[in-house]
This record gives C-alpha cells, sequence and structure tokens, in this order.
C-alpha cells in the first residue's frame, strides 16, 4: 500500500503485524498479509486505524494489546533521532529524481531539530530475493484449497476430476497467480526446501533483528518509499523481475512486521509525478509515527 500511495500523492499506512485482524482478507502470504490505509490526511489515517484495530476473535494473530486513541494523539512535540540508510540513498536502481527529494526531505528534518544520522544496513540487497522467496512458498500453500472443489472458480469445461482442477485452476488464476504458485512450489520442492526456503527465513530473521536494533537506537528509520515514480501502464507486464525489484524499500517493514508510513514528498521534476517517501517504526509504535508524521507534513 506504501508504493501505490507514493505513485499517488496520498499517505499509505502499513500497522504492525497482527495490529488490524485479517479476517476475510483473502490469504496471500499468511505472515505477511496486513490490511492498511490510504488516506489524504494523516487526522483520517489515525481515526481509520482506531477504528479498525484490535482483537479479534476470528484472527487468532490479531493483536490484544489496546488500542489508543491515535486520532486524539497527534502531538509530537520533541527532538527526534532520524536513520536513514546510506545504501538505501546510494542504491543504483534509485532515480536521481527520487533521490534528490528524499534528500531535500532529510534536511528539512535536520532544520527542524531533529538528529538525523547514517547508519550501514548489509542486508539490503538480500530482501527482495528472501522476500519473493517466503511470500510465494505461502501463497502456493494458501492458494492450494482453490481447486474447483473446495473454493474458488470452477471451470464449465471441466468433465472428470483431473480436469476440474486442472482447467479451473489454469482458467481461474491470471498469469501473475500462477507464476508466484509456481515460484512458491520449486522452493518448497523436495531438494530445494533448504536450499531456498530455509536460508530465506534466515535472512529475514537477520533482516528482523538488525531493523529492530537500529529502532533501539533511533525512533524511525527513513527511506524512499520506491525507486521510481509510477511507471506508465502495462510497462513491466513482461518484466516481472523489474516490477519485483521495484518493492526493494517497502519490503524491509513487511519482513519486520514493524509499521511504516508513506508520505508525499513532492513531484519529480522531469514528469511532474509524485514521489513518496517512508518511515519506519518500532512494532506497535504507530502512535509515535502517525503523530510525527502529522509535524513533519503541516
Amino acid at each position: 500500500m506504501r508504493q501505490p500511495a507514493a505513485f499517488c500523492g496520498v499517505i499509505g499506512l502499513k500497522p504492525t503485524y497482527g495490529r488490524i485482524s485479517r479476517h476475510g482478507l483473502l490469504a496471500y502470504g499468511s505472515s505477511f498479509d496486513q490490511i492498511g490505509v490510504f488516506s489524504h490526511s494523516l487526522d483520517d489515517a489515525a481515526l481509520l486505524l482506531e477504528i479498525m484495530a484490535g482483537a479479534d476473535e476470528y484472527d487468532s494473530t490479531a493483536s490484544r494489546r489496546p488500542v489508543p486513541a491515535y486520532s486524539q494523539r497527534l502531538s509530537f512535540d520533541h527532538q527526534a533521532r532520524i536513520a536513514y540508510l546510506p545504501e538505501a540513498l546510494e542504491h543504483p536502481s534509485l532515480d536521481a529524481g527520487v533521490r534528490q527529494a528524499c534528500l531535500q526531505f532529510l534536511e528539512k528534518l535536520t532544520v527542524a531539530g531533529h538528529i538525523v544520522e547514517p547508519v550501514s544496513f548489509e542486508w539490503l540487497d538480500y530482501i527482495i530475493p528472501a522476500y519473493y522467496v517466503l511470500t510465494t512458498a505461502e501463497a502456493s500453500s494458501n492458494l492450494a484449497r482453490y481447486d474447483g472443489i473446495r473454493y474458488g472458480y470452477r471451470s464449465a469445461g471441466a468433465h472428470n476430476l483431473e480436469a476440474t482442477y486442472r482447467k479451473s485452476r489454469s482458467e481461474g488464476f491470471g498469469a501473475e497467480a500462477k507464476r508466484r504458485i509456481m515460484l512458491g512450489a520449486f522452493v518448497l520442492s523436495a531438494g530445494y526446501y533448504d536450499a531456498y526456503y530455509a536460508k530465506a527465513q534466515q535472512v529475514r530473521r537477520l533482516i528482523r533483528d538488525t531493523t529492530l536494533d537500529i529502532l533501539s537506537k533511533y525512533d524511525f528509520i527513513f527511506m524512499p518509499t520506491a525507486p521510481n515514480v509510477a511507471w506508465p501502464l502495462g510497462e513491466t507486464i513482461n518484466d516481472p523481475v523489474a516490477m519485483y525489484l521495484a518493492d526493494i524499500f517497502t519490503v524491509q517493514a513487511n519482513m519486520a512486521g514493524i509499521p511504516a508510513i508513506a508520505l508525499p514528498a513532492g513531484t519529480h521534476p522531469d514528469n511532474g509525478l509524485p514521489i513518496g517517501v517512508q518511515l519506519m517504526g518500532a512494532p506497535f509504535e504507530e502512535e509515535a509515527l502517525l503523530s510525527f508524521s502529522k509535524q513533519i507534513v503541516l
């Protein structure tokens, strides 16, 4: 939600994993799936989170922590410590106009009296491979139930059991869903499970531990939201790798299960399209994330 929010020049909030119930959501990657918020204002984002967050007897992963009155707690009146990752701002995939907008945003924070410091994060280039190994594996398992027998679409052209399975899944899923199911089935298959899935879980733990270590010393982590502005419709449809790599700056928060917010940061000097930046916070620190964002976007 943060990437499309950045592309559209609006606010996108991803809460902590478990802050909002996933009941009713079509399962894709169960350890990543998260309900979030798009909005034009931080007041609206805070109010929506306040309404949606909380325990749910239909979702055992939903947190039972009390839900703060986010909409009434949007005051942030002290100096913040903000870490930015040089590996992100110097990444070869980052568009020059987006980089300039990020640097201007950091300068704005510094001028406002906040502490802004570089912090190295050596795992940046491992995030996308690990993320797509894990999410496709979970998608392959979750979407296995949509077989034309128990759930989902059933092909009208199937006349026996085998054809029902084959045709229903062939016709019912789009090309991208099929690609991810096949990737997931491959990384979970015998002989590849330890080499791919188990290794990706280890990388995820390293990413989470390192991220939380940074957040134990800083209030927020600053990142670009996407390496580019929105691309033309259909431009990456035949290049799934390019499409996956566009997630490089957003999926760290997903891997770590922490809250993050995308904020508008002006427009690109060459084409006038919206640019977004993001802030990540410690688990269940949505209140600080929203109140600080409210202060700096005024």
